[in-house]
């Protein structure tokens, strides 16, 4: 998964990343900021597990989600081509 894609369309990742792991508050979404290296730090501190575990999760989550992130990113891609032919 292309993190620079999530960290694009955070606003839409943030409802997948607090429906899989739901202690994250909106405090923490905010600081992770579509930040892979940050939800990593945040899933092991709310769920206290090691960094290895915390890597399965999100490696998981990743492959659950790539297919949601990349038919968004080509919907934004096609929006704005739109929106610059004009």
């Amino acid at each position: 998964m292309n993190w620079d894609r999530i960290e694009g369309n955070w606003k839409q990742a943030k409802g997948k990343v607090k429906e899989h792991w739901g202690r994250l508050t909106d405090d923490h979404l905010n600081i992770i900021d579509g930040r892979r290296d940050r939800l990593l730090g945040q899933i092991q501190e709310s769920y206290g597990i090691a960094k290895d575990e915390a890597g399965q999760q999100v490696r998981a989550w990743e492959k659950r989600n790539d297919k949601v992130f990349d038919e968004t990113s080509r919907r934004i891609a096609r929006e704005n081509a739109g929106l610059l032919g004009r």
